[in-house]
């Protein structure tokens, strides 16, 4: 970790905020989406090294000083030799230099297979000039801090992959070697150790850049977990706000396919829907994106509610607990009806709220599966489904699930329900309901959006799914996406209106 100061302002970019960071990395990554800055935030943070007394050279987009780099493997035979070993290895092609009439140095490529030469520039790819360029730039120059803007530009992603290891080995010979990469691609985001994430720099569209200074011990132990199941399909978000996480891939490609669908175009600009394969992976996106300042969004499945680290995280983020601060004067009368007076002695936290929840939810959920008597089919329905898990488990009111098929019947059933329940019980079906629209609507405070219906299957129009669990996923899924993929916008707007209004609010800025 290297120690310098660093003040960046811009105005006309962020207002009066101001980006301070003074930890940094031997490798940084300055990323976010175009227009957000990151090349002028590079150049100030240039100018703040060179005044500290670090050499910098920057490597820009328009590679305009790409000859006087290119120059050095003339001068330098170990780094020639070196470079020349790599691109044989990489493309079976070697380079040999010819001086020209004006003295300059031509650089000639020789293909090995055919016995060809040519010359670089009239008659090589970009990439192969591009991955010279850079691996000049990286071993040729003996200074202290390298800037490369955009080192993707004409590269394959197994070159980019082999770049980011080239830049790793050299750090690692280097201790006092620093690296900023101001990028686009996923490739680069190449993090292997919690550590690694201070050396990111988000920039974000009109608002001042964040980064991780500091990183509590609980997260660096998360983090650990999260980093080796984080592939470069889920890197997206470093370059968005506007991303949206979801726990699967048949969540991902139903909202994929009706983010048409949503009115604002603008707002769903730039927006990419990322699987991520569960409920805890999805906490620790939450986390990841509220460290690093990006402003993700979380579309999840009822039961989240109940367990699973997305409801820890979410209890312990500041805008659910700062939103149900001001909501304490106009709910204190409903707050009396819910709690006791001891209980309400402290505050109202989120966390204290779905406790609550809970508790109405596992007596009904008891009192529900005492009745043993045919009523309609819908509540016999609901029945069935809570018998069955008294069936299959010791003690389902300690399950999610259970907890979740309970608030579905409620919600689904509401006035009928309360007709089969003891007196004293029903009373508390209004107060379940009212409870959940309150904690659902402080929950989103945090971008965090949950299907109140149950999950995506809950939401298919071409099968009947009743409560979870539920089997034949797969299934359902293609018989559902075969029908969606032939319907016109219009009849998708109309089918699906449920899930394209939580979708509206997720891409709301």
């Amino acid at each position: 970790m290297i120690t310098v100061e660093t003040k960046v302002r811009l105005p006309f970019l962020w207002g009066r905020a101001v980006f301070k960071k003074s930890c940094w990395n031997q490798i940084n990554l300055i990323v976010g989406p175009n227009g957000s800055g990151k090349t002028l935030l590079a150049e100030e943070i240039s100018r703040q090294f060179e005044e500290n007394g670090y050499r910098v050279d920057f490597l820009r987009s328009e590679r305009l000083n790409q000859e006087e780099i290119l120059a050095k493997l003339k001068e330098d035979f170990v780094i020639r030799e070196k470079i020349e070993e790599v691109l044989s290895n990489m493309f079976g092609k070697t380079i040999c230099f010819e001086e020209g009439v004006d003295g300059r140095f031509v650089p000639i490529v020789v293909n090995k297979a055919w016995g060809v030469e040519y010359n670089l520039k009239e008659g090589e790819c970009h990439g192969l000039k591009e991955i010279l360029t850079l691996l000049v730039a990286l071993y040729g120059f003996g200074n202290r801090v390298l800037i490369l803007d955009e080192p993707e530009l004409h590269l394959h992603p197994q070159f980019q992959s082999f770049f980011m290891n080239e830049i790793r080995k050299a750090v690692a010979q280097n201790p006092e070697r620093i690296i900023f990469l101001i990028t686009h691609s996923p490739y680069f985001i190449d993090l292997r150790f919690a550590e690694d994430l201070a050396g990111v720099i988000v920039c974000h569209v009109n608002r001042v850049p964040t980064s991780i200074e500091h990183m509590s011990e609980k997260d660096e132990i998360l983090f650990r977990r999260f980093l080796p199941r984080f592939n470069t399909y889920h890197k997206q978000f470093f370059f968005s706000d506007n991303q949206i996480f979801v726990e699967g891939y048949t969540d991902q490609q139903m909202f994929t396919n009706l983010l048409g669908c949503v009115d604002n175009h603008y707002g769903t600009a730039g927006t990419g829907v990322i699987d991520v394969g569960g409920k805890d992976e999805l906490g620790v996106f939450f986390k990841v994106c509220s460290l690093l300042g990006t402003d993700g969004r979380i579309i999840t499945d009822l039961d989240s509610l109940f367990a699973g680290k997305l409801r820890d995280v979410v209890c312990e983020d500041e805008r659910p607990a700062a939103w149900l601060e001001k909501q304490f004067e106009k709910q204190a009368p409903f707050y009396r009806q819910l709690f006791t007076k001891r209980e309400l002695e402290n505050p109202v936290t989120l966390e204290k709220l779905i406790f609550k929840l809970e508790s109405y939810l596992i007596t009904v959920g008891r009192s529900v599966c005492e009745i043993d008597f045919s009523i309609s089919p819908e509540i016999d329905t609901f029945i069935e489904k809570l018998k069955a898990l008294y069936t299959k488990y010791e003690k389902p009111e300690g399950l999610d699930t259970f907890k979740a098929v309970v608030l579905m019947g409620i919600l689904k059933l509401e006035n009928r329900l309360k007709d089969i329940l003891p007196i004293p019980l029903a009373s508390t079906v209004p107060l379940i309901i009212n409870a959940t629209w309150l904690i659902l609507a402080a929950i989103e405070t945090a971008r965090v959006y949950i299907l109140p219906m149950g999950c995506i299957e809950h939401y298919y129009i071409h099968s009947d799914v009743q409560y979870m669990p539920i089997s034949g996923k797969d299934r359902l899924f293609h018989n559902e996406y075969e029908v969606m993929m032939n319907e016109e916008q219009a009849e998708l707007k109309k089918d699906y209106e449920p899930l394209i209004e939580i979708l509206k609010r997720a891409c709301s800025k």
